[in-house]
């Protein structure tokens, strides 16, 4: 379902090289790493928005994706890639049922409100965007981010602004979805615990990717 294979890149200074990862449908795979490692570029590259210097992405069942056309690639993020991003690049002159309408409409898909309810802000949809807290914020992005149905979830700091039982409700309901929709979960985190929840754990340090699970 992802495959990375032989994956380098450096802006300034060499991030990582030899980067190698496979992960199958309904798994999940955590990767740790001090800030400045490489963990968000790393993702990136997963989520069709920046090419690696070097190696190659498959994706579902494309064997390279960054040999597609800007258009297809457009197309494959939109539809089967769902990101959840450390800035949750919310709306923020709509409520938070009018972000959701938004992605809703552009998928294709009706709002999951038993989803919501999960999440804990079923009760928040006709606040404004600037009057939620980091964490509804931050749950109100993932409620928007599955409303889509993506066979892929890449997650940069998903439970960053969560307490601990938030943070694990949260992971358990990205785990299921992977679950039942045969999906796949890639997630960047500093926490140690939650990374060990997923099926696979990788640690990136001095510019290698290190299996730990």
């Amino acid at each position: 379902m992802i495959r990375a294979t032989n994956i380098s890149h450096a802006f300034e200074k060499p991030l990582y090289s030899g980067v190698n990862l496979h992960i199958k449908p309904k798994e999940s795979l955590a990767i740790l790493g001090i800030s400045g490692s490489g963990k968000s570029t790393l993702l990136n590259h997963l989520a069709t928005m920046l090419k690696p210097n070097s190696g190659i992405i498959s994706l579902l069942e494309y064997e390279d994706i960054y040999a597609l056309n800007s258009k297809k690639l457009l197309e494959l993020r939109r539809y089967q890639i769902g990101i959840v991003f450390q800035a949750h690049y919310l709306f923020k002159g709509f409520n938070a049922l009018e972000n959701l309408q938004v992605a809703s409409i552009m998928s294709k898909q009706s709002i999951n409100h038993t989803l919501l309810e999960k999440l804990g802000i079923a009760h928040t949809l006709k606040q404004g965007v600037g009057e939620l807290s980091g964490g509804q914020q931050q749950r109100l992005s993932i409620a928007r981010m599955l409303s889509k149905k993506p066979k892929i979830i890449i997650a940069d700091e998903p439970t960053g602004n969560l307490d601990t039982t938030t943070a694990n409700q949260v992971i358990s309901i990205l785990q299921n979805y992977i679950i039942e929709e045969e999906g796949a979960l890639v997630l960047a985190t500093h926490d140690e615990n939650l990374a060990f929840t997923c099926s696979q754990v990788y640690r990136l340090e001095k510019e290698t990717l290190i299996k730990e699970k």
